[in-house]
């Protein structure tokens, strides 16, 4: 595997947990699609032999494989190079070399191969070894429950490191500041007493009181409170509640080089059936860019890790525990 330019790029824990890539619909049997994730290249495809995520690189010349074309070869799904067309097998191994198609290919002509997943209508990479807590894709409950209506946003690029996007979804008291009108009022900014805590498997805070104008794009103010769940360096679950309606959200960012990011997010929610998808969306669409133009700006870029750094205050204390959390693991990308 190559090795990217940003060190933080090569963090263990980023290279042994699943990263999102790629929406499900947007591989559909037959195509070769190209994603970048860690400052790599990688090439998706799905055939009758299921989900596949390669190196995006033929191992003779260096050319990309997703320039090529899905084929089948002594009955099996293959890929062919677009530069020489030597074709590999579902397992990465070369098959077949059209300019010598006598000669059993060399063993050493094979593709690297990762682990891959299909969840929440997503597809999910793992660059290196999923294990221990990583062993999953993350967990997104609400995503598995009957009852809720599944709605799909993004991703949305960031000029910014995963961290960054992390703690500025959980953090609470921007909400009526820069999302006034829609996730918040000015005159109603106060952040009551709330606790957090840290478990084995991550940080948990709940029951966050907060009044919004508009709390999901249907138009409806109300009082609502806030859950959250962080079980990943760079993924974060929500869930607010009015009455008896719960509105929940993953939020997941992919790093695909030292300078961009991608925020995928999952919606779900168990009313509102009847609101069309695409309105949803475009409500997420617009919260997200009052996001990106202040996260783009927050400097230094990485996330400082020493409480010292910056200035916190007992309403940041989500994003303090997200820190300190951080800092526990050791995670070298993204924070200083």
């Amino acid at each position: 595997m190559s090795t990217p330019r940003d060190p933080g790029l090569s963090d263990p824990l980023l290279i042994n947990d699943w990263l999102a890539v790629a929406w499900a619909s947007s591989v559909p049997q037959g195509k070769l699609l190209s994603v970048r994730v860690l400052d790599r290249d990688v090439v998706l495809w799905r055939g009758e032999s299921g989900l596949h995520a390669w190196r995006d690189l033929c191992v003779h010349r260096g050319a990309k494989l997703s320039l090529g074309t899905l084929s089948k070869s002594k009955g099996a799904d293959c890929v062919a190079c677009p530069y020489h067309g030597w074709e590999y097998n579902p397992l990465g191994e070369c098959v077949r070399i059209p300019a010598h198609p006598d000669q059993p290919p060399p063993l050493r002509a094979r593709v690297e191969s990762f682990a891959v997943r299909e969840k929440y209508g997503l597809i999910w990479v793992c660059l290196g070894t999923p294990r221990g807590p990583q062993a999953e894709v993350p967990a997104f409950p609400e995503g598995e429950t009957g009852g809720y209506r599944l709605v799909y946003a993004g991703p949305y690029e960031f000029h910014a490191q995963g961290p960054r996007i992390i703690e500025n979804l959980l953090d609470v008291s921007h909400l009526s500041i820069a999302h006034a009108g829609m996730l918040g009022d000015p005159a109603r900014a106060e952040i009551g007493e709330y606790s957090v805590s840290t478990t084995p498997q991550g940080i948990v805070a709940k029951d966050i009181p907060i009044w919004q104008p508009d709390p999901d794009g249907t138009g409806r103010p109300g009082s609502v409170l806030y859950s959250y769940w962080v079980e990943r360096p760079l993924t974060a679950r929500m869930v607010k509640v009015k009455d008896d309606e719960r509105f929940a959200l993953l939020g997941t960012v992919t790093p695909v080089d030292s300078e961009t990011s991608l925020a995928w997010v999952v919606i779900a929610l168990n009313y509102a059936h009847d609101v069309p998808a695409e309105e949803l969306r475009k409500f997420q669409d617009t919260v997200t860019a009052q996001d990106i133009r202040i996260v783009n700006s927050q400097r230094p870029e990485l996330l400082p890790l020493d409480l010292q750094m910056e200035l916190h205050l007992r309403s940041d204390q989500l994003a303090i525990a997200y820190r300190r959390w951080l800092q526990q693991m050791s995670l070298r990308y993204g924070t200083s």
